[in-house]
């Protein structure tokens, strides 16, 4: 069973990579869960689901709406922090790792400009 006792550290660290997006929209912000949204879109005619950090039982979890939207975002990523994806756009952490940590951040804010060249931020 992972060591539950680091999960506050990650979704720290997590949350932090959130917290320095321009224009997101805050829809949920507690001890166990941050989430962001688009501004209203137009195109879409509803605000979109940008990301969210969230602690689980047996792992934090990282989503990043914009690699679902765009997977080209995903090319060149490391295998390490390919071990960590779940699904099509989510990371799955039980340690703090910061080299993946800074590497999600790179995503992150790739992931920010291609939605903000798209008009959604």
């Amino acid at each position: 069973m992972p060591a539950t006792t680091d999960f506050p550290a990650i979704f720290t660290r997590l949350k932090r990579i959130y917290t320095a997006i321009p224009g997101a929209v805050v829809t949920a912000d507690g001890p166990n869960g941050y989430s962001l949204n688009t501004p209203y879109s137009p195109k879409y005619k509803k605000e979109l689901f940008l990301g969210a950090v969230q602690v689980k039982k047996n792992y934090v979890s990282f989503h990043l709406m914009p690699v679902y939207m765009y997977p080209d975002l995903l090319e060149g990523i490391s295998p390490q922090l390919q071990k960590h994806k779940q699904g099509k756009s989510c990371f799955n952490f039980k340690k703090v790792d910061e080299g993946l940590f800074a590497e999600l951040e790179g995503l992150t804010a790739r992931s920010v400009e291609r939605v903000q060249r798209e008009g959604l931020l």
